[in-house]
């Protein structure tokens, strides 16, 4: 989808999704010159930005437990396998296949979401366990599939760190540090 088009769309909507704002950036980023078409509907998006015609939509503001609960599961599967045997599975095609197979568990406050993991741990897990397994069946079974394939949202080294560091600071927020350890 080009510039135009994204613009057009928000505009349209009154609002500029995640995915949209995402798309605008990575287009900036790779033009190298970008035509006057193109820069018009910069400037009538940063306008309409600023004027408050559209909204960005935050890029967060729910998460889905079951997420977490599959790769906390997938990563121990994974390791024992990587272990035990001369091979490297995909936590995110393996995680995304479990998924694709198992129920959402969305929550917007942190007691939503405790109540989502107690009731997966009750009701679910086992269901969760399988589909893992499925999954990584199927990805032993197909190792080379679609190598060509570009992998979403691939990030450098530090921008992982960094991508980690907010999870664990907002998954452990009560978290204190031990006596004499400093922030960095």
């Amino acid at each position: 989808m080009g510039i135009q088009e994204i613009v057009e769309q928000a505009l349209r909507n009154g609002y500029l999704t995640p995915t949209q704002e995402a798309e605008v950036g990575r287009i900036c980023d790779k033009a190298t010159e970008l035509s006057v078409e193109e820069y018009m509907a910069l400037d009538r998006l940063m306008g309409a930005l600023l004027t408050g015609q559209v909204v960005a939509v935050p890029r967060k503001q729910f998460i889905n437990v079951m997420e977490e609960l599959v790769l906390t599961e997938a990563i121990t599967r994974i390791a024992v396998i990587e272990a035990e045997q001369d091979c490297a599975l995909d936590l995110g095609d393996i995680a995304a296949y479990a998924l694709n197979r198992l129920p959402p568990l969305y929550a917007t406050t942190e007691e939503g979401a405790q109540y989502q993991r107690q009731r997966a741990e009750e009701e679910l897990m086992e269901l969760i366990r399988a589909q893992v397994q499925e999954a990584i069946n199927h990805s032993m079974a197909r190792p080379q599939f679609h190598p060509e394939r570009s992998v979403l949202g691939k990030t450098s080294g530090k921008e992982v760190v960094s991508q980690v560091s907010s999870l664990l600071q907002s998954y452990a927020t009560d978290y204190e540090r031990p006596t004499g350890e400093t922030a960095r």
